[in-house]
């Protein structure tokens, strides 16, 4: 196995940063470099995070802040993988076959099903995000929230056998299962954050339960993972994460 130099390791956090967020970041890196390097995604999570947790080193109402943080998160990543939890959505709320489920989540349009699960993914996230005390405590938990989310993406690419050819059965041909463990120990240092031992016993749970149950129902439904899939599965890890630190917290 060959050490990634210096400057493909740039290349391959700025294409991860072009994909995961609409920052202007200059010339287009080679995606290519971000595929064979897919376990940097929780990098993103600390980037994304913390734009959105400089909301609350501000003074304000604690629903406001949540509402703008969660704004600002939306705002960063162009709703990119909030279109894939809408687009899971439908594909959750289809009955019948595999194929009339994958033909739901792959449509373009959205249904109720998109709106039903949009809604309570993102007013969880307001919710658990509005009940912190300490804007610390806020702040640290957003950030963890979002790294973990970006670590289950990592690990959803690593595990989850697509169900037809797009960008995940790219990322997933070019993938390692290795790639797990440099994934996770970027995560570490997000458990490290001013937040309660409990707190983060708890998350660290949540961050194990939630790619387990996604790649189950993914296999179950549609057969396997797309791009949507894997992109909802980190929205709901950040919402699932938030609401067990405030529910530890409160």
């Amino acid at each position: 196995m060959r050490t990634p130099t210096g400057e493909v390791m740039m290349q391959a956090i700025r294409a991860l940063l072009q994909f995961t967020t609409i920052l202007p970041l200059g010339k287009t890196a080679p995606f290519d470099s971000f595929a064979h390097n897919t376990w940097l995604y929780p990098l993103a999570g600390y980037v994304i995070g913390g734009f959105g947790a400089c909301v609350f080193l501000f003074p304000g109402p604690s629903m406001v802040q949540a509402v703008i943080a969660m704004g600002v998160i939306v705002l960063v990543t162009g709703a990119n993988h909030f279109d894939g939890l809408l687009d899971l959505g439908d594909g959750l709320m289809a009955h019948g076959s595999q194929e009339r489920r994958r033909e739901a989540l792959t449509d373009r349009q959205i249904g109720t099903g998109a709106v039903c699960l949009g809604m309570i993914i993102l007013f969880m996230s307001i919710a658990a995000l509005s009940s912190f005390h300490a804007s610390l405590t806020a702040l640290s938990a957003l950030v963890l929230a979002e790294v973990g989310g970006k670590w289950c993406m990592a690990v959803m690419t690593v595990w989850g056998r697509p169900f037809h050819e797009g960008i995940h059965a790219f990322l997933y041909e070019k993938a390692r299962k290795w790639f797990v463990i440099p994934a996770t120990s970027l995560l570490i240092p997000a458990f490290l954050l001013p937040l309660p031992l409990q707190a983060r016993f708890s998350a660290a749970c949540v961050l194990v339960l939630i790619p387990m149950v996604m790649l189950v129902v993914a296999r179950r439904l549609f057969g396997g993972v797309n791009g949507d899939v894997t992109g909802a599965s980190g929205e709901i890890t950040r919402a699932a994460v938030l609401a067990v630190v405030a529910w530890v917290c409160g």
